[in-house]
């Protein structure tokens, strides 16, 4: 791929229209509202996707959710489109059409046709991307579409469509820049994509009060976890129960259970819970790639995109059940630097033996040495690196038989990790 690609002209691959659109408008210039990309979905009604959609919001959970949903509505025979930022590495992975990621001429196709139809529109990198995306399920006719929302909710380039089910997974402190620093003005801002009368499914176990109130003054149908739906967590099963269908002995899956419970409360509103059958098998071979990804076992190493502190508090649930299995417990961690450094490493800092902070590059970039002033003062044994891969090699290959490597803090930290250990295979 040439770095000189100047305009649309010289696109002829998915690789340059990446690279025109990076030039054009970069991915790191974030500019919310909708005006711009829903005036350029309307010339092609872009925004009327096909089937049931369902419009996935919150600070974390999203891309579990949305994998839970769609694996159960596989599992019955439907076609389902999937729409989620970002990738880890590929860009096709940012829409999968029943189960499997679009392919290079598809993108390249749709991509030539948004250039075209926005004309003198100046449009974000994630608009340009998402009207990509909905032009190709308009294509597809799936029958469901699961669009997970990119940044926030009422500004969101996602939110321009009708919704049959709005989806909140969890609300914490995350991208406060743009959305604000407490809970109830971030709940504001995902609580945008709520519809006058509309269905919408409340997976956050505390809600902030300005979810709800947003939620009763559009006269909401409202599904609550803990009150209209329920579930619990043993040992080595879950079960889930709401006023009309009960799930017992249900296996463990490899995310959340909280999002799993989600998703079949999203389900039952559709009138399409799985069977008992079904939904085991699904919760069985569920997996998301870098959602407590295991990439070997002996050595140990697994790699999770937790960066903000709600994220690094499940992923330190985690690593409570898995450290006495282990000799020594090591990370390797980068992070943005617009991100909540401390309160992201504090709930880890008693589980990890040894400490390797990474420098992640680009504007957003936090440096090596800003984190390690962010643990806890006395932590022992911090070795500090320049770079990602550079700290993954030199890690990776000095593990012990019985130890264990947790690679966190960012998607760019454990995307270099995954095109790392690829090319070490």
């Amino acid at each position: 791929m040439s770095t000189a690609i100047l305009n649309s002209q010289s696109c002829h691959s998915l690789a340059d229209w990446l690279c025109y659109i990076e030039q054009s408008h970069p991915v790191h210039q974030i500019e919310l509202g909708l005006e711009r990309v829903l005036q350029v979905a309307q010339r092609a009604d872009l925004q009327q996707l096909p089937g049931k959609i369902i419009l996935i919001g919150g600070t974390n959970g999203k891309g579990t959710t949305a994998c839970c949903l769609e694996q159960l509505l596989l599992a019955q025979g439907f076609s389902v489109g999937v729409y989620s930022s970002p990738h880890l590495l590929t860009f096709n992975e940012r829409l999968r059409l029943n189960g499997i990621d679009v392919a290079d001429a598809d993108w390249v196709s749709a991509f030539a046709f948004i250039e075209q139809l926005r004309g003198d529109t100046a449009l974000t990198y994630f608009e340009f991307t998402t009207l990509v995306a909905f032009r190709l399920l308009q294509q597809q006719q799936v029958d469901f579409c699961l669009i997970e929302v990119g940044l926030g909710g009422r500004l969101d380039a996602t939110n321009i469509v009708t919704p049959d089910v709005s989806v909140i997974t969890t609300v914490d402190l995350d991208h406060q820049d743009w959305l604000g620093n407490d809970r109830e003005t971030i709940g504001r801002e995902k609580a945008g994509i709520f519809r006058p009368g509309g269905t919408t499914v409340i997976g956050e176990l505390n809600p902030p009060q300005s979810v709800l109130q947003h939620a009763a003054a559009l006269q909401c149908n409202s599904v609550l976890v803990q009150r209209d739906y329920h579930y619990s967590e043993q040992a080595d099963s879950w079960q889930w129960h709401s006023s009309t269908a009960v799930y017992n002995g249900l296996p463990l899956p490899a995310m959340p259970v909280q999002n799993a419970a989600c998703a079949l409360a999203v389900l039952q509103q559709l009138a399409l819970l799985p069977t008992p059958q079904q939904l085991t098998a699904v919760l069985t071979g569920l997996t998301l790639p870098g959602r407590m990804q295991w990439l070997q076992q002996q050595p140990a190493i697994i790699v999770d995109v937790a960066h903000n502190p709600q994220s690094a508090r499940y992923l330190a649930q985690q690593l409570r059940r898995l450290k006495p299995r282990f000799g020594r417990v090591v990370a390797l961690c980068g992070m943005l630097k617009d991100k909540d450094i401390q309160q992201t490493l504090l709930p880890l800092t008693s589980l990890f033996d040894q400490w390797h902070l990474v420098s992640l590059s680009g504007a957003r970039g936090a440096a090596a040495q800003q984190l390690a002033e962010q643990l806890p003062q006395g932590t022992a044994d911090v070795v500090l690196y320049q770079n990602v891969l550079s700290a993954y090699q030199a890690v990776s290959s000095s593990l012990q038989p019985d130890e264990l490597l947790v690679v966190f803090g960012s998607f760019f930290t454990v995307s270099a990790v995954l095109a790392g250990h690829q090319e070490a295979k």
